[in-house]
């Protein structure tokens, strides 16, 4: 057994027991970061702190809400706005940080594309973050549900039957999902189990999982030089700080990150005060009803580019039918950023702009992404659903093209 000296302070006394100086070195004072970042390294801090808002106000908002057909709606737009004091800053706080979660997610997401922070090394960093992204859509999908409206409930009608479409087992899928032939009462509670419960357990799990991933190849920098931490942080260590590539997490690089949360917090708690609105649909303050469709069904704005890849294909070919065609498109564009590690052929890492066949894909996929969430909320009838095929097919196109592409760049390089 260890022997324990005397402690002369509570924190002696737990890193005894504990080793707390030890970890404080690994997971801050000494956990290297480059210095060659801008703000959009800050985004992991930006989505840590919105999670925790989406835990606190939704842990609030359980304390009233009836995961009930009958008392959701009321529970949400009477119970929570009208009679318990503060219930409606509440709502528009989970409200806001379900969209804005996403918006940091995006923005994360393609400053890792970008920068080419997704190979060599840092591919189980890539994976993870994108199992948070699936796992966040379906703790949003599971969200938007709760609250029983119309949208709610015709959007929960519209994704679950996309199931039915899987070979052999789809029908009887759709059943086990829902609890019932039809979304119901037991379609409800599911997805408030999952919502409150166990994908919030699943998303902390991956977070802990991505950050563990950032232990060995380290965070990527604006010009993706391959930095030797040991050396640098030797040279920090020493007192040459000035000519160090790295600064340590805690307090240097956290006080930099601090300062992008501050004005993040300004503009979130802007759009929670003042224009809540835009992460409400006002379809859904009208109670669930099986008998009346909405005229236009379409899911949250974070939804729509891959909604509108779904139904962009809305024509049969051949014996194959429109609504498989679209399901196919729709799995490809969701599964297919988890892979892009293995279609980026180009054997360096470098940023972009240092790779020009590549920073004109990137761009273009941008311009696709942004005219398939716009048109991924307008009904898709005459020009509208043109221009929405036209969009899903330029955004298959350039993910079967980029191993091409890639390998033209490391080609013109002299790398290939």
């Amino acid at each position: 057994m260890a022997k324990f000296e005397k402690a002369n302070s509570v924190g002696e006394w737990l890193d005894q027991r504990l080793n707390t100086t030890t970890l404080n070195k690994v997971l801050m004072t000494e956990y290297w970061i480059p210095k060659d970042i801008n703000f959009l390294w800050a985004m992991g801090v930006l989505l840590a702190t919105t999670f925790g808002i989406l835990v606190i106000s939704g842990l609030f908002l359980m304390m009233y809400y009836k995961p009930d057909v009958n008392l959701a709606f009321d529970s949400v737009n009477y119970t929570i706005m009208q009679e318990v004091a503060f219930g409606w800053l509440f709502r528009h706080m989970h409200g806001v940080a379900a969209s804005v979660v996403f918006l940091i997610i995006y923005i994360h997401m393609f400053t890792g594309i970008y920068y080419g922070s997704y190979k060599q090394g840092r591919e189980m960093i890539w994976i993870s973050g994108m199992l948070l992204f699936m796992t966040f859509s379906a703790a949003g999908f599971s969200g938007y549900m709760l609250p029983w409206g119309q949208m709610s409930y015709w959007a929960a009608m519209v994704i679950t039957n996309l199931f039915g479409g899987i070979p052999v087992i789809g029908d009887a899928l759709v059943v086990w999902i829902r609890g019932d032939f039809n979304v119901a009462d037991a379609t409800l509670t599911r997805f408030f189990m999952l919502h409150v419960f166990l994908l919030p357990l699943v998303i902390m799990g991956i977070i802990v999982l991505h950050f563990y991933t950032l232990r060995i190849p380290h965070v990527n920098n604006q010009t993706s030089e391959d930095i030797d931490f040991d050396e640098e942080a030797e040279k920090y260590l020493s007192g040459n700080k000035k000519e160090s590539k790295v600064i340590p997490f805690w307090p240097v690089f956290i006080s930099k990150d601090l300062a992008v949360l501050g004005i993040f917090l300004i503009f979130y708690f802007y759009l929670v005060f003042f224009h809540y609105n835009f992460a409400m649909d006002p379809v859904n303050f009208d109670p669930a009803d099986n008998m009346v469709t909405p005229a236009h069904i379409y899911p949250e704005w974070y939804f729509l580019w891959s909604y509108e890849v779904l139904r962009g294909f809305f024509f049969d070919v051949g014996p194959i039918k429109a609504f498989d065609i679209g399901l196919a498109a729709f799995g490809f564009a969701n599964a297919i950023f988890l892979v892009l590690p293995w279609l980026d052929r180009d054997s360096k890492i470098l940023p972009a702009h240092k790779r020009p066949k590549f920073f004109i894909w990137f761009w273009v996929l941008m311009a696709d992404l942004i005219v398939l969430t716009v048109w991924g909320k307008l009904p898709p009838t005459g020009v509208n659903a043109y221009i929405g095929f036209v969009a899903a097919m330029v955004f298959i196109i350039l993910f079967l093209a980029l191993p091409i592409i890639t390998k033209l760049d490391a080609k013109k390089r002299g790398d290939a």
